[in-house]
């Protein structure tokens, strides 16, 4: 069982009322101390209110640390943007769930382990047919991913080890195949086996494009863009599709239920569509000459214009992922050739005017990775129903190794926010007919 490594930072002491508590003080390996409040409500009746818990530690973790203030993110202490100029995804999937980088045997024997995995029950193409043609992919994996545990019943019980290992690979081998399936069951395409003889990333772009009618090769170039892309979004701490995994996976639920939580949770427009509406704003502006124009909405308070992917929840920098996807962008539009795409010159001219603007500087609203992802999609071939899809593909290594990490937590309870009640109080039931 995992043990705590936070360390005692001292005390402090809260005031209310007749009575004075103090409350034990940790500090981490980074960032800032925490306050132990898990007594606070036994020893003076009284809860904390943090609405969307932006002052709130919900859990000790050792997998992902962000630093918003100096634009840091790092994953088990490497950072992220180290990992996508020399490293690959499988690479990162194990860094995430094992906690270490693997050595060439590990890395092998990872890699043949989520190969093998790659394939899905027969019986799931038959169950794709029960959604309409014109069904969201994000629809249709959410309920695929969720059915998973009807598929496979052997690695559901979340207390064993070797089991949590096992729905774990799954999770990870077969969300590509559920993707490609997904986006070819909506355009009306026979599905794609997966080949062992592919690496990860190849074998989903394969899956996604390739036609039985003729043979499909993986453009390496376009294919490390991707391979980048999943970097970037393997992880990001406690988001809110993260804390939905640890949420439902704190009851006890089967793993393929609680990834099937995190996708449904990513599928809202404010998370994991982010870089579809980035890419819509873009278009909206059309040419870079009409910038300032919707610089002056976004600034006007009457206004409902947002800039998209501007700013962020945690980064008060500029966030470290953006900059590497800024890089992946201009190559593979060149490699496609379309260097000259109105969209990202848009966005260069945006990104160029808002980082000298004072209103921008000011309130810290830097270029997030959404800003750029959604034109790299877009050239890579991809329609905006899967920018959300990837998305998730991506993310559900970093669920998963959350969820293990719960699990294994001594300290793990089952989630129960509470509540400010301002409803009626307590009021006498009056029968129908006196009323």
């Amino acid at each position: 069982m995992k043990q705590s490594k936070a360390v005692a930072a001292g005390t402090a002491r809260l005031s209310y009322a007749d009575s004075t508590v103090e409350l034990p003080v940790y500090s981490g390996t980074a960032g800032p101390h925490v306050i132990d409040i898990r007594k606070l409500y036994a020893e003076t009746d009284v809860f904390t209110y943090d609405p969307g818990f932006t002052s709130t530690a919900s859990c000790e973790s050792s997998i992902t640390f962000i630093d918003g203030d100096k634009g840091v993110c790092l994953y088990r202490g490497y950072p992220v943007d180290q990992l996508a100029a020399q490293s690959n995804f499988i690479e990162v999937c194990y860094l995430l769930l094992y906690g270490k980088l693997p050595n060439q045997q590990e890395m092998t024997t990872f890699d043949r382990s989520i190969t093998l995995h790659t394939m899905v029950h027969e019986q799931l193409a038959a169950f794709f047919r029960g959604f309409r043609r014109d069904a969201h992919p994000m629809a249709v994996m959410c309920g695929v991913v969720g059915a998973l545990s009807a598929f496979y019943h052997d690695s559901t019980d979340v207390n064993d080890p070797r089991q949590r290992d096992i729905a774990s690979h799954r999770l990870i081998a077969k969300l590509p195949t559920i993707a490609a399936m997904a986006y070819k069951y909506s355009i009306g395409q026979p599905f794609i086996y997966p080949l062992n003889s592919q690496g990860y990333t190849e074998n989903f772009m394969r899956m996604a494009f390739a036609v039985p009618a003729e043979e499909y090769k993986v453009n390496p170039i376009l294919a490390k863009a991707l391979d980048t892309i999943f970097i970037l979004h393997a992880d990001h701490e406690q988001n809110a599709s993260t804390s939905t995994v640890r949420l439902a996976g704190s009851s006890g639920a089967n793993p393929f239920a609680c990834i099937a939580a995190g996708i449904a949770c990513l599928w809202g427009p404010a998370h994991g569509g982010a870089n579809e509406a980035a890419l819509k704003m873009l278009e909206e502006i059309g040419t870079p000459d009409r910038i300032p124009e919707f610089i002056a909405r976004a600034k006007d308070k009457d206004d409902p214009f947002r800039l998209m992917g501007f700013g962020h929840r945690v980064y008060k920098n500029y966030d470290p992922r953006a900059k590497v996807m800024q890089k992946q962008a201009r190559i593979v539009l060149d490699e496609v050739g379309a260097h000259n795409d109105p969209l990202f010159q848009v966005a260069m001219e945006l990104e160029k005017i808002a980082l000298k603007d004072e209103y921008f500087v000011e309130k810290k609203l830097y270029p997030n990775v959404d800003f750029y992802s959604g034109i790299t999609l877009r050239a890579l071939g991809f329609p905006t129903s899967m920018f959300t899809a990837l998305f998730a593909l991506a993310r559900t290594v970093g669920w998963i190794a959350q969820w293990k990490e719960m699990i294994e937590d001594p300290h793990q309870k089952i989630g129960r926010p509470r509540q400010i009640y301002t409803g009626e109080p307590m009021r006498d039931y009056v029968p129908l007919a006196k009323r």
